[in-house]
């Protein structure tokens, strides 16, 4: 059965991949030249990388990493030691750690919590524990129940004292959804939490040896060619054409170049796009629908990454590091960090600006110079020198909506992956999975929409009037 997928994200590409192994034909629309979504990436006339976003991989990324063992390309994973590390701003240069010994879960967490004396004091890590007892006792039902609060109101609501947002918290909002805690639902940071004290490994970080495009994405489009499905580039969705019953009766694509549109007919349909493309797309006779109606309530958020080459080392940190700034979320020398881009004698710092909403709109050169500010005091020893560390050149990727802004409520607005429209399916990080907005939540929502095909249609199954049907009445 023939499946028509508009979007080569890793959500398309993944419900893709699933789809062939259960014996279904994917055919992945991708309106850009570029695979991967919100982990694309480019090549600049240097030759050199930039990326849609700092991509981390976690140990408690269980489907992606399965997805890695499937595809044999584990070993692209470059694993390092487990810790978490923040920039001091109150001391410029240096950092406090978060070590976790190779003992298991959640003792590692508690001792790594524990023995980290720069960040938080002892009664501020007690209560901080205390705190987390409901969440760890009843698990994912009380995360849930939590989306109901901000981060800062459910810290209130635990009588954690306001430091330990301060010192801890912002950056960690920041870095999974890009915003602060007075405005990320509990349920997110409680999620990320849950993992990394009930998993060992949850909290260790990996970076890929180099581009998702290539290292992760390809795979992926070979994997599902082999096997006789296909992935085409520059095949923009303009609208979603409906039969009289109103389900899907093709994808009509845009004519590029000055061609003709197209109308793509398949047995079934799947929507892999960002959310906030979707609700433009969306028919108006489906408006109506409780799934339409759901997606109203989600929106992405918007994030900045950059790519800045300098003359020389500015770390050699091999990790990711969460700076405390004002300004930046997380930041990874990428010299060290991914083989591809390594450089013994210069860094290349990818950064990601958040929140973003209020520079979205502005000139890369006002973010550049915005952002140096901010580096200075992050590397005051090869910045306020007589010899200053020398901006080479620089990219800035904007994406005004990225993953869903995961605010207080937006649980009860992501969607299944089966709607109501009995040949039209869903996969985007923004679907109902456990894993939010995410590399492993758009992994996850690939392989459940796939497995709902799967169920609902095994692959033998003709559907009356569908593509499958008009072909075998012509043999």
């Amino acid at each position: 059965m023939r499946v028509a997928i508009a979007g080569a994200g890793l959500a398309g590409l993944s419900c893709g991949k699933y789809l062939v192994d259960a014996g279904h034909t994917p055919i992945i629309l991708e309106r850009r030249d570029v695979l991967g979504g919100k982990v694309a990436a480019w090549k600049d006339e240097d030759g050199d990388w930039y990326e849609t976003g700092l991509h981390i991989f976690f140990g408690a990324y269980p489907n992606m990493l399965q997805l890695f063992k499937e595809l044999g390309i584990e070993d692209r994973l470059q694993w390092k030691e487990h810790s978490m590390i923040f920039n001091q701003p109150d001391n410029p240069g240096t950092y406090s750690r978060f070590d976790f010994p190779d003992i298991p879960a959640p003792i590692n967490g508690i001792v790594a919590i524990l023995g980290n004396n720069d960040m938080l004091t002892w009664e501020e890590k007690i209560k901080f524990g205390l705190g987390l007892i409901p969440a760890i006792v009843r698990g994912q039902s009380y995360v849930e129940e939590m989306d109901r609060y901000s981060w800062s109101e459910w810290l209130k609501k635990q009588n954690i004292p306001a430091r330990v947002e301060k010192e801890v918290f912002i950056a960690m909002s920041k870095a999974l959804n890009f915003i602060n805690p007075d405005e990320i639902s509990a349920t997110i940071l409680l999620t990320a939490l849950n993992r990394f004290l009930q998993e060992k490994n949850g909290s260790k970080m990996a970076f890929l040896d180099g581009s998702p495009t290539e290292r992760l994405c390809q795979p992926l489009v070979d994997y599902i060619t082999e096997r006789g499905g296909e992935v085409r580039l520059n095949a923009p969705l303009k609208e979603i054409l409906l039969n009289d019953d109103n389900t899907v009766k093709g994808f009509l694509l845009r004519g590029l170049d000055g061609k003709p549109d197209e109308v793509f007919e398949a047995d079934l349909y799947l929507s892999a796009m960002p959310v906030d493309p979707l609700k433009v797309l969306l028919p108006q006779p489906w408006k109506e629908l409780g799934f339409a109606k759901q997606l109203e309530g989600l929106e992405g958020v918007p994030v900045i990454n950059l790519h800045l080459w300098f003359d020389r080392k500015l770390t050699d940190i091999d990790h990711l590091l969460f700076s405390r700034s004002d300004l930046l979320s997380v930041y990874a020398d990428m010299s060290n960090t991914c083989k591809e881009y390594a450089n013994p004698d210069r860094s290349m710092l990818e950064l990601v600006l958040a929140p973003a909403q209020d520079w979205i709109s502005q000139s890369d050169e006002a973010i550049i110079a915005a952002t140096m500010a901010e580096l200075e005091k992050l590397f005051p020893q090869h910045f306020k020198t007589e010899n200053p560390a020398k901006l080479l050149k620089y990219h800035v990727v904007k994406t005004p909506r990225s993953v869903y802004k995961a605010t207080p409520g937006r649980q009860a607005y992501r969607p299944d992956q089966r709607t109501p429209v009995s040949n039209f399916y869903l996969a985007g990080d923004y679907t109902m999975q456990q894993y939010l907005g995410s590399m492993e939540g758009a992994v996850l929502s690939g392989k459940l929409a796939a497995r709902a095909i799967a169920e609902d249609y095994p692959p033998n199954t003709v559907i009356p009037g569908s593509q499958a049907q008009k072909e075998a009445s012509l043999v």
